[in-house]
């Protein structure tokens, strides 16, 4: 690999202008498409336009925007000029947005016209400029005024017709490899946001490390659908590519089937990023369902060498509609379901499982598809320390630890926290318990915040419940916890799946009603029977609305278990 002056930002900008001139980097899907060149030139005008309005090194610059090849123009002028770019979730409240901004103190805001409406006009003079074009949106504009002016195409960005002079003089800063590249807060399953401070040699070396176990060439393409503005998506699905030469295409509406689909057989992704939600209900709601049609059908499922089969057939139509070029699918962000992953293997689909935090920039361990290893998330990254700490002397489960220089800088204007999750001697705490093999892969067991301890001090994870609970063809999503000294699960079931299968016998509300209470005294009894006693369920209560997720659709677990 070409290497880089440094592990800054504006060397992967510089390198890859450099490298790849003339092919696409930043694209819609329907849309023009930006060369790198173009991208650089790009970049240093939103950055001598930051620079004239006040922005200057070491300044937070907030992005409240959709995925956009504007997003990355914006963070890359922020962040290669040395101010520090400060990406807010779109999912965020608007209370939240306000405690970010003003936690972080930004100077300036670039924000979509979408999400124009989260922000209260009447608090802070900061600058607001519309990514949309990158155009300044004139104090107490109103979210109706903005659409207007909009509408109008009487917003337009002030071009800047500038000296090289000029603009060497204002990148003559040189930004430094320890310098803050980023704040990013955190939308955890715990309910509190904190800034990450992240650096960028933090970004850069994350990146460079992951190339080693996963190669990204000039002549993939990837289509972004999980939120910039956390960190999984932004270093592996913006900052690697971006360093390879990929073409990098995004979509102007919610990656949702009808949108997605179109996309991919016109794009034909090499590379996708995914959270295990969405390959779990792909598979719950559109595969499984066709083994489990009939009575033969469920039969033959069973048998280890019929399911294998119907994986395969399934898995390579599957692969067609993802436009039948796809040679790395990551999933991340959480565990994924044993019985979706074993169907990835069976179907012998391009996937890889890997492990991080937003304060490790993000990934701790990863694979290439042809190494993964069932229910592993992977390998420890090179050149990043991982152990174990205080490990179970019979199972060898543990805290996993981190050291390396992915390890975050601390939390913004919060030390307290900061010292809390590292060691004396300077091991980060992921509060995530697991296992590091000899072999150097890695499993995880659950959160620690999350373990239930029994009644003879035996270590209970509720995350290898909800696998097993998972495994049945009715379950979309659960979660276990502890009340009153006792295992409960509270199960979300597939209500089309139901509907399905027995609205043929014109079952009424009361029969439905009866049919749910019966299902879920069956999941409990199978679940009971295939775990330790001291795992056993005691209740289990029917969840009926989606449980509320972070970006990273994980389950806000806080919200069900208090």
């Amino acid at each position: 690999m070409y290497k880089l002056k440094n592990l800054t930002l504006k060397s992967v900008l510089e390198r890859s202008a450099d490298r790849f001139p003339n092919r696409i980097a930043l694209s819609w899907v329907d849309g023009h498409q930006n060369t790198y060149n173009e991208i650089k030139n790009k970049v240093q005008e939103v950055s001598l336009f930051l620079h004239d309005h006040g922005v200057i090194m070491g300044d937070r610059v907030a992005i409240l925007a959709e995925n956009s090849p504007n997003w990355g123009i914006a963070f890359l002028a922020i962040t290669t000029m040395g101010a520090i770019a400060v990406p807010i979730l779109p999912d965020f409240h608007e209370n939240e947005i306000q405690h970010i901004l003003n936690h972080s103190a930004c100077k300036a805001i670039f924000v979509s016209e979408r999400l124009y409406g989260k922000l209260n006009i009447k608090k802070g003079n900061r600058l607001r400029i519309l990514i949309d074009d990158l155009s300044i949106i004139p104090p107490e504009t109103t979210k109706e005024i903005l659409k207007q002016l909009v509408n109008d195409g009487t917003k337009e960005f002030a071009k800047l017709k500038e000296s090289a002079l000029r603009i060497a003089g204002i990148f003559s800063n040189d930004v430094q490899e320890d310098d803050i590249a980023s704040i990013i807060y955190t939308s955890g399953t715990t309910g509190h946001s904190k800034g990450v401070m992240l650096t960028h040699k933090n970004l850069v070396f994350n990146a460079v490390a992951t190339l080693r176990i996963q190669n990204i060439i000039e002549t993939d393409r990837l289509i972004s659908i999980l939120p910039l503005s956390h960190s999984y998506e932004c270093t592996i699905g913006f900052i690697i590519p971006f360093m390879q030469g990929a073409a990098i295409y995004y979509l102007d509406k919610p990656p949702v089937a009808r949108v997605l689909l179109p996309a991919m057989i016109k794009v034909k992704p090499t590379v996708m990023l995914t959270v295990p939600l969405i390959m779990e209900k792909i598979f719950k709601t559109k595969i499984q369902p066709t083994f489990t049609k009939s009575f033969l059908l469920r039969g033959l499922y069973r048998i280890p060498m019929f399911r294998k089969l119907f994986h395969k057939i399934a898995g390579k139509k599957l692969y067609r509609s993802f436009g039948g070029k796809l040679r790395f699918y990551g999933i991340g962000g959480a565990l994924l379901a044993p019985d979706t992953e074993r169907f990835l293997r069976d179907a012998k689909f391009p996937y890889s499982i890997g492990y991080g935090l937003t304060e490790t920039s993000p990934l701790i361990a990863g694979s290439s598809p042809d190494l993964t290893r069932f229910r592993s998330t992977g390998l420890v990254l090179p050149d990043l320390k991982v152990k174990i700490l205080n490990p179970d002397p019979e199972t060898g489960e543990g805290e996993i630890v981190v050291k390396g220089d992915s390890v975050m800088k601390g939390y913004y204007k919060d030390p307290e926290r900061t010292r809390e999750v590292f060691t004396d001697d300077g091991w980060f705490r992921t509060g995530d318990l697991g296992i590091h093999r000899k072999n150097n892969y890695l499993y995880i067991k659950g959160r620690l915040k999350n373990v239930i301890v029994g009644p003879s001090g035996e270590n209970i994870y509720p995350e290898e419940i909800e696998a097993v609970i998972s495994e049945n063809d009715y379950v979309l999503e659960s979660i276990v916890y502890e009340h009153d000294s006792r295992i409960v699960a509270r199960i979300h079931l597939n209500y089309e799946l139901l509907d399905e299968v027995y609205n043929a016998t014109k079952s009424s509300d009361y029969k439905m009603e009866k049919i749910v209470k019966n299902l879920l005294e069956e999941i409990k009894r199978t679940t009971n029977s295939r775990v330790s006693q001291f795992s056993r369920i005691f209740s289990v209560i029917e969840q009926i609305e989606s449980f509320e997720k972070t970006p990273t659709k994980k389950i806000k677990r806080y919200l069900y278990t208090n």
